[in-house]
């Protein structure tokens, strides 16, 4: 499966700690930044793939966990560290769950928001990736 989990820079000192996102960590320009919170635990995200799209995305607090399938393969990815990504490329579904209180899922993209680049029906992800 193609994804890719990427370690961000991580500076600290007695003042706290940084970590940043420049454009060279992305294999894609910046086109859209939304974030998850208030998220209950029992509450389900994503549940689509995206044709074009790619994102990347880190918990900014808490803890979530990311199921990507590919048509063949299924993973599970506990994202739980702020200096830590998941990047998605096009073409994977993706499901958010377990959402710890408190938690923070910013998502980095690719593109701006398109329903045409969505694939939202699971059945018609399968058969796509059959085709």
């Amino acid at each position: 499966m193609n994804y890719k989990l990427i370690q961000l820079s991580k500076i600290k000192d007695e003042r706290g700690t940084l970590s940043v996102i420049e454009k060279d960590i992305l294999p894609f320009q910046m086109k859209r930044v939304y974030y998850l919170y208030d998220v209950p635990s029992d509450a389900y995200r994503g549940g689509h793939a995206h044709i074009e799209q790619s994102e990347f995305l880190v918990a900014l607090s808490g803890s979530f966990e990311v199921i990507l399938d590919d048509g063949k393969t299924k993973k599970s990815i506990t994202l739980n560290k702020p200096n830590k990504g998941l990047l998605i490329p096009t073409g994977i579904w993706r499901e958010l769950e377990n959402f710890s209180s408190g938690s923070v899922c910013l998502v980095i993209a690719s593109g701006e928001f398109d329903e045409n680049d969505y694939i939202r029906d699971y059945k018609q992800f399968k058969s796509s990736k059959t085709t």
